[in-house]
């Protein structure tokens, strides 16, 4: 059975640092592309972070550079850590795991974990 449990959900105040996990099971972790999604209230569901199976990176424009996501193929899990955080990033965080296979996309959602930013 595929899962994704994020962690780390919490009230961070503006400039606020805060790390979110995702452990993943069900599946040949090391093969798969890792991304980090959030959503906010009334907003779509935008790409915050992405990690290849060979580890590169890439980051949202609105985020670059106060996010690093990495992985650890032993433990199967990403992370996300967030530094500076604004009020703006308040959101529900999910993790997403995804593979091309063939012509076929492989992709499976984690529950998310609530992140709040505030005074």
């Amino acid at each position: 059975q595929v899962q994704l449990v994020e962690s780390g959900r919490g009230l961070v105040q503006p400039g606020g640092s805060l790390t979110l996990s995702c452990v993943a099971s069900g599946f040949s972790f090391r093969n798969y592309g890792m991304s980090w999604y959030r959503q906010a209230p009334g907003k779509e569901r935008e790409l915050v972070a992405f990690i290849s199976s060979t580890g590169s990176t890439n980051y949202a424009g609105s985020i670059k550079g106060r996010v690093t996501i990495s992985r650890d193929n032993v433990n199967n899990t990403v992370s996300l850590q967030m530094n500076s955080l604004k009020p703006e990033d308040t959101a529900v965080y999910l993790c997403n795991a995804w593979r091309l296979i063939g012509t076929q996309l492989a992709s499976y959602w984690g529950q998310g974990t609530q992140v709040t930013v505030s005074s």
